[in-house]
This record gives C-alpha cells, sequence and structure tokens, in this order.
C-alpha cells in the first residue's frame, strides 16, 4: 500500500506546473460595462469625495452661461458643483445622496472636458455607463514648435476631414484644442485613436495610412467567414521612407581675434575725406542737382537705347563663297576644252572628212520626234 500510494504521488508531482499560469483565468470581457444598481435609499457614502479641476479665462463667460443645465444634469445623480470665477476652478463633490460610488469619477471626467472646450451638450454624455473619456496631452511629443503645428493640422485635416473619418471609424467623438486631444468613446475606441494620435505627433505614421487601415478592418470583421481568422495577411504594411534632408552647410570659424573690428566710417567721416562737409548748403545743393541730372541723362539714354533695339532689322546671314569649291570647277572646265581641243587636233591631222550633215540636221529632212508622230 506504502509503494502504490508514493508512486500516485510522483505522477502528481510530475503532471504538475508551478508558476502563475497555475490559477483559472475567469471568462471575463475586460471592455464589457456593468451596470450599477442603485444601493437602497438607507445606504449612502461613509466619506464626501470631491474634485476640482482649473480652467481658462476664455471658457469664463461660456461656463457661466452653461452651468445651470451642468448642475441639474449632476443633481440627479447627488453630486454637487461648484463654480468659483475668482480662482477659475471647477469643484464637484459627493453627498449624503450619492448612490452610486462611480459617479464621482464622471463627474471629475464632465469638468476636465468642459475645461478642455468641450461642447456642454457632448459632455454631458460622460455621466451615461456605456460612454468613457481619454485626454491626450501632446504638447511634450514635439519639442519644435513649427513642427507641432504642422503635426497638429495633419491630424485635423483640410475642412477637418481627416478627423471626421476618424470619427466615424472609431465612432469616437474627437476634439483638437491647444496642446490636447480630448476624445470620447468604448474603451476601444479610444484606444485606436491614442495609438493614431500618437503615431502621427511622433511622425511614426501618416493618419491617412491609419484610417485605410481601419476601414478594411471593418470591412473584414463584416464578412462572417473571416471573423475567426487573423486578418494580418489582408492588412497592408507601410514602411517608412528616410527621405533625403538638405546637409546645413557649416560655417569656417574665423581665427579668434581678442580685438574688436575696425568701426566702419560714418557719413560725417566720408564727408570729410572727400571735403563735402566744408562746402556751404548752396554749393551741396548744386553737386546733389548735378549727380541727379548725370543719374537722369543716363537713365534716358540707356531707355533710348532699349527702343531702339526694337527697330532694328536681323542681320543677315552671309553667305560664305567656298573659294576652293569654284577654282576646281574653272581647272576642270578648262582641262575638259584642252581635252576637245587635242581631239579636234588628232581629227585634222589624220585628214579625217567631217561630215557637217552628222551635226547639222537638213531643213528637208524631219526630225525623228516627227517621223515617229507620222507613223503613229
Amino acid at each position: 500500500m506504502d509503494g502504490t500510494e508514493v508512486k500516485n504521488k510522483d505522477t502528481d508531482k510530475g503532471t504538475r506546473h508551478k508558476g502563475k499560469h497555475d490559477k483559472p483565468k475567469p471568462d471575463v470581457d475586460p471592455a464589457k460595462v456593468w451596470k450599477i444598481v442603485p444601493a437602497p435609499d438607507e445606504a449612502c457614502l461613509l466619506e464626501v469625495s470631491s474634485f476640482s479641476t482649473l480652467f481658462p479665462q476664455y471658457r469664463e463667460t461660456y461656463l457661466q452661461g452653461v452651468w445651470p443645465q451642468v448642475k441639474s444634469a449632476l443633481k440627479e445623480h447627488g453630486i454637487t458643483c461648484e463654480l468659483d470665477l475668482v480662482k477659475g476652478s471647477m469643484t464637484v463633490s459627493t453627498t449624503r445622496k450619492t448612490k452610486d460610488p462611480y459617479i464621482i469619477v464622471k463627474a471629475r471626467d464632465l469638468i476636465k472636458l468642459l475645461s478642455r472646450s468641450v461642447p456642454a451638450s457632448q459632455a454631458l454624455k460622460i455621466l451615461i455607463d456605456e460612454m468613457q473619456c481619454d485626454i491626450i496631452k501632446i504638447g511634450g511629443l514635439v519639442r519644435n514648435k513649427d513642427k507641432f503645428v504642422k503635426r497638429r493640422q495633419r491630424l485635423i485635416g483640410p475642412d477637418s476631414s481627416t478627423l471626421k473619418a476618424l470619427e466615424i471609424l472609431t465612432e469616437c467623438y474627437i476634439l483638437v484644442q491647444g496642446n490636447s486631444v480630448s476624445a470620447m468613446g468604448s474603451y476601444k475606441g479610444l484606444k485606436q485613436v491614442r495609438r493614431i494620435v500618437e503615431e502621427c505627433m511622433l511622425n511614426k505614421m501618416h493618419p491617412l495610412y491609419n484610417i485605410k487601415v481601419l476601414m478594411m478592418r471593418r470591412d473584414l470583421a463584416s464578412n462572417p467567414e473571416l471573423a475567426n481568422e487573423n486578418w494580418d495577411r489582408f492588412l497592408p504594411k507601410f514602411k517608412k521612407k528616410n527621405v533625403k534632408q538638405k546637409k546645413v552647410k557649416s560655417k569656417e570659424k574665423k581665427e579668434y581675434t581678442p580685438f574688436p573690428p575696425p568701426q566702419p566710417p560714418s557719413k560725417i567721416d566720408m564727408q570729410l575725406d572727400s571735403g563735402e562737409y566744408f562746402l556751404s548748403d548752396k554749393k551741396k545743393s548744386a553737386k546733389k542737382w548735378q549727380e541727379r541730372q548725370e543719374k537722369q541723362a543716363e537713365k534716358t539714354a540707356e531707355n533710348k537705347r532699349k527702343r531702339e533695339e526694337a527697330f532694328k532689322a536681323p542681320e543677315e546671314a552671309r553667305v560664305q563663297d567656298d573659294d576652293k569649291s569654284h577654282k576646281d570647277d574653272i581647272a576642270a572646265m578648262a582641262a575638259s576644252l584642252k581635252n576637245k581641243a587635242k581631239e579636234f587636233g588628232n581629227r585634222k591631222s589624220t585628214n579625217d572628212e567631217i561630215d557637217a550633215e552628222m551635226y547639222i540636221a537638213a531643213s528637208g529632212q524631219p526630225s525623228s520626234k516627227k517621223k515617229r508622230k507620222n507613223k503613229n
């Protein structure tokens, strides 16, 4: 019996796995929103919780007009709110009528959204259980101010077209204001919005590429055959291209000298050197008038020359006689005449009878062309 018990213990030890993976994981969706049932009237919170936030001065007039609407919405959940215009702050706190312990966190998000220029009609939707918010701070992601403005405008797009496309695809409300981006929606949508905003501000990926990926994901989700498959093979993979930047020309460092550079001569010093300083006012004005006349004469002459250039006839291209070719033609003609003269001399020496009729056609005889016509 003891031996069998020992064997069973050894086999049990062999099948066990030590570590954190031994515990069974609960099958719970982390993004699921649980509805809170209000507690009975007798139960109440033992401690008072309160949150406060500051708001910019330009939101003061808007908050004054909207505050009664905010106050009545929070009163339904047992939350009191206070607007302090002297300190420029908003405060929310629980009361004995508060039944939902998490509503104070929602009220804190509400005053944060109001201070970030979100309209009150949109910000009050945060009190719904399914609605969450995320405030993304983009001010510290880019150091250069010009680059920050360009990338923020890239996120908004022309006529806010990029922002509207992101709102439709992520099903979230997005507002870009100053150094922060406020978003409202589900957990899944807020996660996508944060990733897209950070990638845009860090210059990792353009928002248009992310929009393209989101559109493809939505199309794939609508297909029931591909619902349980991996979508990586369908999604595009974008690679960042390194664009060549202009090299900054380094200025040559001048040799260090302890003495300051020589002071440039002033106008009075130049007049003293030329002797103009000692002239009378009349002579100075006469000299200036003379210089002005000379400049005017030069200008008129230049303008006249430009006007006359338009009426000048264009130069004709000169035909260059080739002297060599002309000489060659004369020499060839002379040689041919000499050859003919020699032939004529040889014929005389041999006393050949030259028949003139061979060269001159008789007047009575018709030509060969006329004969052909007659035959026809």
